[in-house]
């Protein structure tokens, strides 16, 4: 199993010790390649830690009904690897020094390599997806990677924009973060033999999760301790990226706000503080908890159609367990 894992998680994983175990030695036997120059680059990210939750939901998934595990396993370590990807090019386009209080790629060797090295780990979960040669996975992970890359564009494309629609967030948080939740238990659900009703409630329990995670790494950037984030409170803002809090602000102050100051004039950074106290002095933490519960629940509420079984009360504690994140 993964080193470093906290008692809770470590109990949620349960039914998949030896598959999550496989999965990191796969991920680990990466470092051995023929391009030396790589070598130190792969021990590096691969050594990044992490609760490996996105691999972890595509083994549940699968874990319902009696299956080959060899594809599922397979299926994880590309999620993975695509996961890994996304967040060296993410840093790289957002000039982040800092990844989990860890050095990121681009600070440690430059936004070129960490760009070209991005692109590999892209290439390489591609193999893996590939070696399932199950053409239904192979096409939702290809869809997967262009609704990562559209979310993280359409961020960049409204930096500092306050004229953000909370539908507008829901769709770019589903594309450059759910998306991959719902692949993750999908194709797990498709690899495991599930059928095609499962695997849609399966694909729901992925998307309301995922919706879930993000929004509360989204309270988290507000309410969050710095040394536990590894960066600054109110990063969001100060990169001109308005999430459902602030979102939530702008709605219910359209005309007395600091959001709109600090977006026209950047150098005003004492407007992330008073920002911050204004949500703090409302109710809108309460009423962010309150839609990060409904997804939760949602998520829960999915898995009604399948049978009780070691994976299935996994899957439920996990969704607590992402909700207490928010606590």
């Amino acid at each position: 199993m993964l080193e470093g894992l906290d008692q809770r998680t470590a109990s949620i994983y349960t039914p998949i010790h030896s598959p999550l175990t496989q999965v990191e030695g796969r991920l680990r036997s990466l470092c051995r390649t023929e391009v030396p120059s790589l070598e130190p680059l792969l021990d590096y990210a691969l050594a990044g830690g992490g609760k490996r939750i996105r691999p972890a939901m595509t083994l549940l998934a699968a874990d319902f009904y009696p299956h080959d595990p060899e594809n599922p396993i397979l299926m994880a370590v590309a999620v993975e690897l695509l996961h890994l990807a996304t967040l060296i090019h993410d840093d790289t386009v957002d000039d982040a020094d800092l990844r989990r209080g860890k050095a990121t790629v681009s600070n440690l060797w430059g936004k070129d390599v960490a760009v070209l090295f991005g692109d590999y780990i892209f290439a390489s979960s591609a193999t893996f997806v590939c070696d399932t040669e199950n053409v239904r996975v192979i096409r939702r992970f290809a869809e997967t990677i262009m609704e990562l890359a559209s979310g993280q564009l359409s961020e960049y494309f409204n930096a500092y924009n306050p004229r953000q629609a909370r539908d507008q967030y829901q769709e770019r948080i589903y594309r450059k973060t759910a998306s991959l939740f719902r692949t993750a238990t999908e194709t797990g659900a498709v690899l495991g033999g599930a059928a095609e009703a499962q695997i849609q409630a399966l694909s729901g329990y992925g998307y309301n999760i995922g919706m879930a995670f993000q929004m509360v790494d989204d309270l988290l950037d507000v309410r969050g301790d710095a040394a536990e984030l590894g960066k600054p409170v109110g990063s969001d803002l100060l990169q001109g990226v308005l999430t459902l809090p602030t979102i939530m602000l702008l709605e219910r102050y359209p005309e007395n706000n600091p959001i709109e100051a600090l977006f026209r004039d950047r150098s005003q950074d004492g407007k992330v503080q008073q920002t911050l106290d204004m949500i703090y002095n409302s109710s809108i933490l309460t009423d962010c908890y309150a839609v990060v519960r409904g997804y939760c629940e949602r998520a829960t509420s999915s898995l009604d159609i399948l049978p009780d079984c070691p994976a299935r009360r996994s899957l439920l504690e996990l969704s607590d367990y992402i909700w207490e994140r928010t606590r």
